[in-house]
């Protein structure tokens, strides 16, 4: 979905397959463009509606991307990969936009390929769950983090103790084989814990850390992740009773779930 001064854009379609769309210019010196990606097809018409802004005179345009398309693109190893958050970058940078505004990237190489980047962290966002879990009644909260690299970007965003994951692959197949707790392990026995994370797809990752966390006496399990797929509805997460409660962001998900909790970002 992408919005105009956070009034959705409708996106019609020729008897080719091609894009029709109008938007009533109405002498707006600054305009904020919200992209909440669902597919492919929206890059173009983002293209062509800013372009149809600049035309009119507008150059301060704000680009609200919470979500980085290509993000998981983010490194080449073959001659036949394509470089598709490269190119994605340059595309977006083309555009000139004020600024381009993300929540939470995947990865350092985002951060590096886009001009007059805002980057928000994911820290209100967790704050708001955290507070909602005390609200219900939880105590002993304890943050976990499934890999180093988690660990790395948000313990520091939070004065709480923090347990994390070190994961068990098949190394031939990649599969998740299991993972064991790190860290401030002897905390989690009792306490609710809240993992947190930047992406989730079918929640492998997500799901065996709820299990080992639940061996350990975890009394709960709650996920925070700022970019959900709606692949998640595909995995074991939403299936079993390991994890109680999923909060997310509106980025990416577009299917909803009594289990998923969507919260408005910052």
């Amino acid at each position: 979905m992408i919005k105009y001064n956070g009034k959705p854009v409708e996106m019609g379609h020729f008897p080719d397959g091609t894009l029709l769309m109008k938007e009533e210019v109405t002498g707006e010196r600054e305009v904020t463009l919200t992209w909440l990606f669902e597919n492919n097809e929206e890059l173009v018409a983002l293209y062509f509606l800013t372009k149809h802004l600049q035309a009119k005179g507008i150059t301060d345009i704000v680009l609200q991307m919470p979500y980085i398309p290509n993000a998981r693109q983010d490194r080449v190893k073959k001659p036949e990969d394509i470089f598709t958050l490269k190119y994605f970058a340059e595309l977006i940078n083309s555009l000139q936009f004020k600024k381009v505004v993300v929540l939470d990237p995947h990865s350092y190489v985002s951060e590096a390929l886009f001009d007059r980047l805002e980057i928000h962290t994911p820290r209100k966002n967790v704050e708001k769950v955290l507070a909602k879990l005390s609200e219900s009644g939880a105590e002993n909260i304890l943050m976990f983090y499934p890999d180093e690299g988690a660990m790395k970007r948000y313990s520091g965003m939070f004065d709480r103790p923090y347990a994390f994951g070190i994961k068990k692959r098949d190394w031939v197949t990649g599969q998740i084989l299991g993972l064991e707790v790190s860290g401030q392990a002897e905390l989690v026995a009792g306490s609710t814990v809240l993992i947190v994370d930047d992406i989730c797809s079918k929640g492998g990752t997500f799901y065996y850390s709820g299990k080992a966390l639940k061996e350990l006496g975890a009394k709960e399990v709650y996920l925070y992740v700022s970019h959900c797929e709606d692949s998640i509805f595909e995995g074991e997460i939403l299936k079993g009773d390991v994890i109680e409660r999923v909060y997310t962001t509106d980025s990416i998900l577009t299917k909803e779930s009594e289990r998923v909790e969507v919260i408005n970002y910052e």
